[in-house]
Order: C-alpha cells, then sequence, then structure tokens
C-alpha cells in the first residue's frame, strides 16, 4: 500500500505548532524565528514530508512560473537564448512558459494574458512589439532583453562596441568597400546602435561604405529571398573590389555564406564576413564565421538575478517597489574565425 501523505495537520500535530504557524513556514518563512524555522524543518525530514506544488500555488498564489515572450526561434540567436534561459532551472528553480509572438501587439497581448492566468512571477520579453510603458501595466516584474526599455529593466550588450570592433576589424584587414545589412531598426532600440557605430567609423576613417536596411520576413526562407537579392545587388556593384561584410546576426551571416559557397565553391579573397550574436551557427557554419559575441550566458545570469530579486522581493509582506528601472549592459567580445584574416 502506497505511504500518507503527511499534511499540515500532521506537522503541526509533531511540532505543536499551530497549522497557521505551519503555513506561515511554506509562504512567508521570514516572519518566523529561525529556532522555529529550523524545528520545523527537522519535522519535514522526520515525517518524510513531499511538497504539493500545486496545492502552494493553490494557497499562495506564486507558481514559480517565469514567462518569456520571444519573436521567433528561426533566427539562431533567440533559440539559443532561450536554451540557455531553460538551462538556467538548476540554479534558480524557476519553470518557464514561452510564447513566439510573430503577429503583432494582439496576439502578444492574449499571450500575456495566458501567462497572467498561470500566475507567472516575472516575465522575460525579446520581442519588440508592445511599447514598454504597456508592459510595465501589468504590474509584475519585467525584464527586457534587446529591445525598447524605458519603463522596465532590462539587459543589453553594448551594441555600439560590438558594431565598432566589427567595422574596425574589416577597416584593417583593408576592405574596399564596408557593407551592413539589417533590418530597418527602430531608433529606440538597443540594436540601432550597430547602425550608428557603423556608419560613425566608417566616416571617422573616410572608408567607403553603404548600410542596407531591407531585410525583412516572417520566416527564415523570405529572409533567406531577401539576403539574396542583396547578394546579388553587391556581386554587380562591387565586382573587383575587397567587400567587408556586416551583418546583423549570425543568422543571416550564414544565409550570405552559403550564397558565396554556392557561387564560387569555395570562400575568395574579395570577401571578408562578421556576424554578430555568437549563436552556434557561427562556428558550425560551412566556414566558422567572425562574430561579436553577445555573451548570452552572461545576458541570462544578469537577466536571472535582476528578475528573481525583483520577484522575492514582490513576496515580501511589505515590499518595497522598484524606485527606477534597472539597466545592466554586457561587453561584447570579438571572436575571429575564418571568415576575416
Amino acid at each position: 500500500m502506497s505511504k500518507k501523505q503527511v499534511t499540515f495537520a500532521d506537522i503541526a500535530e509533531y511540532t505543536n505548532f499551530s497549522k497557521t504557524t505551519i503555513s506561515r513556514y511554506f509562504n512567508h518563512p521570514d516572519s518566523l524565528t529561525v529556532e522555529n524555522q529550523e524545528k520545523i524543518s527537522q519535522a519535514l525530514d522526520t515525517l518524510g514530508y513531499k511538497k504539493n506544488k500545486l496545492a502552494k500555488v493553490l494557497a499562495n498564489g506564486k507558481s514559480e512560473f517565469i514567462g518569456i515572450i520571444v519573436p521567433n526561434l528561426y533566427l539562431h540567436y533567440y533559440s539559443e537564448m532561450l536554451t540557455q534561459f531553460l538551462s538556467s532551472y538548476s540554479d534558480y528553480h524557476y519553470k518557464f512558459l514561452v510564447f513566439a509572438s510573430e503577429h503583432g501587439a494582439e496576439e502578444e497581448q492574449q499571450y500575456i494574458e495566458e501567462l497572467l492566468s498561470y500566475q507567472i512571477e516575472g516575465l522575460i520579453v525579446l520581442s519588440h512589439t508592445l511599447p514598454s510603458e504597456k508592459l510595465a501595466s501589468y504590474q509584475i516584474p519585467v525584464i527586457a532583453i534587446e529591445r525598447e526599455a524605458k519603463y522596465i529593466s532590462s539587459v543589453n550588450t553594448d551594441n555600439y562596441m560590438g558594431a565598432l570592433q566589427a567595422t574596425s576589424l574589416l577597416i584593417r584587414d583593408k576592405c574596399d568597400i564596408l557593407i551592413h545589412i539589417n533590418v530597418n531598426v527602430n531608433k529606440s532600440a538597443p540594436a540601432y546602435d550597430r547602425i550608428r557605430a557603423f556608419q560613425a567609423t566608417c566616416e571617422e576613417y573616410h572608408v567607403p561604405y553603404d548600410i542596407d536596411l531591407s531585410v525583412e520576413g516572417d520566416s527564415y526562407h523570405e529572409i533567406l529571398n531577401v539576403i539574396r537579392e542583396i547578394f546579388n545587388k553587391i556581386e554587380a556593384k562591387y565586382p573587383n573590389q575587397k567587400k567587408g561584410i556586416f551583418l546583423a546576426n549570425d543568422t543571416y551571416a550564414n544565409m550570405f555564406l552559403n550564397l558565396i559557397f554556392q557561387k564560387y565553391g569555395t570562400f575568395p579573397s574579395t570577401y571578408e564576413i562578421v556576424g554578430f550574436d555568437n549563436s552556434p551557427i557561427a562556428s558550425e557554419a560551412i566556414l566558422p564565421i567572425t562574430t561579436i559575441g553577445q555573451q548570452i550566458d552572461v545576458i541570462v545570469k544578469t537577466a536571472m538575478d535582476l528578475l528573481v530579486q525583483q520577484m522575492e522581493e514582490q513576496k515580501k509582506r511589505v515590499p518595497k517597489p522598484l524606485g527606477e528601472p534597472v539597466h545592466k549592459q554586457i561587453a561584447p567580445v570579438l571572436i575571429r574565425r575564418n571568415t576575416t584574416k
């Protein structure tokens, strides 16, 4: 026969505490003395108590769930970011509910309402759909990563420094023309600094440059078709010049690299490529790609530390709300591989 499940009443009887005190141990342990906490903890071990997490959620509304919203999973940066968050369970003991928001503000609001119905304790947002003022209105801790974050806390890479590193490398390698390929980034987004730094560095060193912000699409194949058009235009416009191509992310860089190999069967000396992110595709490509590493593991740890701190504060009997959003910036790392000298 199965062993009887230990109840609060059993623990109360064993310790000579009331059931209210036992409940306080689980929900507000800081309201008990250390001595009483230790006494109850020892009783749990002796009685063989096993947590009923569903009952705990019903009792105090704390689910140990964190919501994550990403724009998509076909860009390798987002899939690697998600992998790192899911791997953090052993360190933080929070579980994750994930939505990919690809179809506008109304859909994303529905996703957030769904997450709130599961009593999430915090939210991590990488999508750009809803303004931070709207996200702040949900009255739960929210951390933004690489998006506009005026009203909520954020963790970002130093995008300006990363683009400066990439552009400077291509200049040092004596490329005749430098080209930056990106989407039409909103100026409020941290990633806009990649465009600013590229342009400013080229102009500072009087290097010819071009900026193509025509990348768009709702799927990998749609974006690939646009990258192919850009590649063909570059081939026609700069046939005999050494071209330094700085792409907005490693997924775009890998697409561009594959198009070069499809045409030439090798990587010609008339090209150099630098990506951004250091997602796994950069090292796994047909030719390992030089990239600007975002230190995704550091970003995830910083975001989780910041979010957990805010969530733990919310659990106190008299929580102190965050006065101002906290913004953290992580230094990028230039990782030189085979697509540059």
